[in-house]
């Protein structure tokens, strides 16, 4: 491992100064930096010659911008951002609804310029570790646009899926506005194969599954920004509705041991409606002062059916039913008040609230002795402990931020918030705690260089809970145990982050070099615990396991062709390297993070045929596979899970003016998602081997069709 780590580091310090090497050509319509260097500013004229046809289409040309989007720590609420992007300096209030989307329903002939801001502000309300992207679109009263979209898929197993969505986009006197209409097509299939062996690695049985699920989701977006004199509204709006989504799951399953084969057929009938309304009001007061008010509502519902049968004789006989009904709602306001105390420095002041509510409902009917239920699937109900549930969360954040322009070159912001929160959980278990947490952070900037950027930042973080871990759930990974049992004894992991970022943008707009270095101190770290009743009845659930630590690097590189005389490519490629700490709950030895192997590859390249109009590119991704950090603990069995490198290509071309085709293609290596598990006898500390199950699954290559035109 650290022998492919040294390589590959090497290999791309090496292929930076071989770009130096070849010398550097000067290129029109290059970005201009901000006097104070703390923006990067791409004119509409800098992506002419690739001809664009959304806003998001004009981002992807631009070199490094996966680190600007990437942006720092995701935190609780609406001050904490991560790969922000702002229209108009203005972000698009919404956890369902992001600036991100929007990008696509507008077509490039709207956009003025791209800014990437590298600076603090106090002027917007972004807390984003790392960079923002802002598109700035035309000031013109009378400007629209108009785009459809269609799309055909083809799954590996032949199934073609079809969709489509239509985008208006335009400004209308002092109104902007983007409405859109999509229906996202959501086939999938995948087979698997699974060995069973004993502790002595005899085969002992096997396992074939064929896995299809058929859904469509159709949703609308409505954003609307107001403006006018001295203010800014914006108003935003989501609906999206998934219909029952079947999904049939046939399983052959032979005993080697006692030579009976049975047969096994899963149907399962998924729903989801959900819709959001967010907004921004944003109040000039003077040229010193400003007032904001942000707001989110939401409410998401799911229901899950499933009834599986045992097969014999073309006759179906159920053994297992399990329905799960969700509903999680939010509603958050957050207002502040921003002065510039000084030429150079900025105060904000201003509060934040949060209620946040889960309804769960959990029943389970089984093929044993009692009276049968005929809302249980004509099986024998089951209970389960804590499976009808209500949790809440209360949450008040008063904060103060500071924002100061040390120098032309330096930048200091600094936030303080107080969070005072009481998570209260009713129904099978009742249950009220109060919380209460100090959370800092500073934020340094250091320009050593107009190219050359130095970031620091010290953070202290306190995690969102996630409510279906209070109370049961179904496993839908492990054939034998069914469900998940809930805790609500489960408590926020608190981190301290520590982050130095140091990045260099290359000569004439040639690329970025970035490396990041983390340390993350955890405690109350979240995994799997112990929450039995007895020896006899083991059970585990999710839970605080204690302290813990990660840590890592990463090296990113997103450079241009040029040089090697590939006009209009650009190469990309990002290094992960880390590596964990934690004590395990059951075995009380050191293992790794759960999902954090040691290293991590992505490569991509893109090249744009101006002359042609054309534009192709590939894109590979590999995960380290060895140590414990590919492991899953828990209280009865070890899961391994073993990732195979994968690899997408696409091309894309531009015709008739307002037409593109493009043609895309996943998982071109047919790679397997693979995972192995062994199961004890009892407690997994006893030591005491079962069985082995080595499973894999494969989807196969798919293949799609977008063909997008505007007006």
């Amino acid at each position: 491992m650290k022998s492919f780590a040294f390589n590959q580091t090497t290999a791309l310090i090496a292929a930076c100064a071989f770009i130096f090497s070849q010398g550097l050509r000067g290129q029109p319509n290059l970005p201009q930096v901000s006097s104070d260097q703390s923006a990067v500013v791409y004119p509409a004229s800098y992506f002419a010659d690739f001809y664009p046809v959304s806003a998001n289409d004009m981002l992807n040309r631009i070199p490094g911008i996966g680190l600007a989007l990437r942006g720092g720590s995701s935190g609780r609420g609406l001050g904490a951002g991560e790969g922000e992007v702002l229209i108009n300096g203005q972000r698009t209030t919404g956890k369902n609804n992001e600036g991100r989307d929007q990008l696509n329903r507008i077509t490039a002939d709207q956009v003025e310029y791209i800014e990437i801001i590298r600076g603090t502000s106090e002027n917007m309300d972004i807390r984003s570790g790392g960079q923002v992207v802002n598109v700035v679109l035309i000031d013109n009263a009378s400007r629209s646009s108009t785009t459809i979209e269609t799309t055909t898929r083809q799954s590996g197993d032949g199934t073609f899926d079809s969709g489509g969505q239509i985008s208006l986009s335009g400004q209308r006197t002092d109104i902007d506005y983007i409405v859109n209409l999509e229906a996202d097509p959501g086939y999938r299939y995948w087979d698997s194969d699974e060995f069973t062996y004993d502790k002595d690695g005899n085969l002992i049985g096997a396992e074939k599954q064929d896995v299809s699920r058929d859904e469509t989701e159709y949703s609308g977006n409505v954003n609307l920004g107001f403006n006018m004199s001295r203010s800014v509204l914006k108003l935003n709006g989501l609906f999206e509705q998934r219909g029952a989504s079947p999904t049939d799951r046939e399983r052959i399953t032979a005993d080697l041991v006692s030579g009976i084969v049975t047969e096994q057929s899963d149907q399962q009938s998924t729903t989801r409606r959900n819709w959001e309304i967010g907004g921004d009001y944003d109040y000039e007061i003077d040229s010193d002062s400003r007032f904001r008010v942000l707001f989110i509502v939401n409410d998401r519902n799911s229901t899950s059916d499933r009834i599986r049968y045992d097969v014999s004789n073309q006759e179906l006989k159920p053994n297992l039913f399990l329905d799960q009904l969700s509903r999680d709602r939010e509603r958050i306001i957050r207002t502040s008040l921003t002065r510039n105390v000084s030429e150079k420095q900025g105060l904000e002041l201003g509060a934040e609230g949060a209620q946040t509510i889960r309804d769960s409902d959990l029943k389970m009917g089984l093929d044993t002795p009692g009276e049968r239920d005929e809302s249980y699937g004509n099986l024998v109900p089951v209970s389960i402990d804590n499976s009808k549930s209500t949790v809440q969360e209360i949450r008040y954040e008063p904060f103060m931020i500071h924002n100061w322009q040390i120098n032309d070159r330096m930048s200091l912001e600094t936030r303080l918030i107080y969070e005072s929160s009481t998570i209260e959980q009713s129904g099978d278990v009742s249950r009220e705690r109060s919380f209460s947490f100090v959370k800092p952070r500073i934020d340094y900037r250091y320009n050593l260089t107009q190219s050359f950027q130095v970031r620091f930042e010290v953070e202290r973080d306190v995690s969102q809970l996630s409510f279906s871990d209070f109370s049961a759930s179904v496993d839908s990974n492990d054939e034998e145990k069914n469900t998940f049992a809930g805790n609500p004894e489960i408590a926020q992991e608190k981190l301290w982050r520590y982050d130095l970022n140091l990045e260099y943008r290359l000569p004439n707009d040639l690329g970025v070099v970035n490396s990041e270095f983390y340390y993350r101190d955890a405690e109350d770290h979240i995994d799997r615990i112990d929450v039995s009743t007895s020896p006899d009845v083991l059970r585990s659930a999710r839970g605080n396991i204690g302290d813990g630590k990660w840590y890592g690097v990463n090296f990113d590189i997103s450079a241009k062709l040029d040089p090697l005389n590939i006009r209009n490519a650009l190469f990309t490629t990002r290094l992960r390297i880390r590596d964990s700490e934690f004590t395990d709950p059951f075995l009380g030895v050191k293992r790794r993070r759960e999902g954090n192997g040691r290293w991590g590859l992505n490569m991509g390249f893109r090249h744009d045929i101006t002359s042609k109009r054309l534009t192709y590119g590939i894109n590979y991704s590999n995960d380290s596979n060895d140590g414990e950090g590919r492991k899953q603990f828990d209280i009865d069995d070890i899961e391994e899970r073993i990732n195979q490198p994968s690899m997408s290509a696409y091309i894309e071309k531009r015709a008739f003016d307002n037409f593109t085709f493009r043609f895309e293609s996943r998982n071109l290596t047919e790679n397997q998602w693979c995972r192995s598990r062994t199961r004890f006898v009892g407690h997994i500390r006893d030591q005491q081997v079962r069985e082995i199950e080595d499973y894999c699954s494969r989807s196969g290559i798919q293949l799609a069709l977008r063909v997008r035109a505007t007006f």
